[in-house]
């Protein structure tokens, strides 16, 4: 099993995108498992700028489920930090994390990912990326690390 964040495609779009000759559609993280022969396990999402369904069929990919608007299926934060550690669950809220973190943080904790991580926080700068990550060490043991990801510009 592996977990996978990445983004899908709605038809809504942000309020500053309306009035542009070519329109910028939203796009939102989500997070997917995808089982051992090489396929999402496919869910319904709520769009977090419009609220309509999204069924997830792959990789970048669903299809938007006409007529149905904040479907009560789709997993919510409330219902994930149900399952967490109190400790996780602080961190997760205090970086005020999306769904989809809060998902991917499930996944490491249930399928015992230790050394895996998820990113709490990530700023650009003229340097490159810089932020903190949550590594999940081994059960009940976390760590918060800073990390810094320099662009390298030309070659060698």
């Amino acid at each position: 099993m592996k977990g996978l964040k990445h983004l899908i495609e709605c038809h809504c779009m942000l309020p500053q995108f309306k009035n542009k000759k070519n329109p910028t559609y939203h796009k939102f993280t989500v997070f997917s498992i995808i089982d051992d022969s090489d396929t999402i396990e496919p869910k319904v999402v709520n769009c977090n700028n419009c609220g309509v369904a999204h069924k997830v069929i792959d990789i970048c990919k669903s299809v938007i489920d006409t007529g149905r608007e904040d479907v009560k299926s789709s997993r919510t934060i409330d219902d994930i930090s149900l399952s967490m550690p109190d400790d996780v669950s602080k961190v997760l809220t205090s970086y005020n994390c999306d769904v989809a973190t809060w998902e991917h943080a499930e996944f490491i904790l249930g399928y015992k990912k230790w050394g895996e991580f998820i990113v709490l926080s990530r700023e650009s700068t003229d340097e490159g990326v810089e932020g903190k990550i949550l590594r999940f060490e081994s059960q009940d043991r976390y760590k918060i690390e800073p990390f810094l990801q320099r662009d390298i510009i030309g070659g060698l």
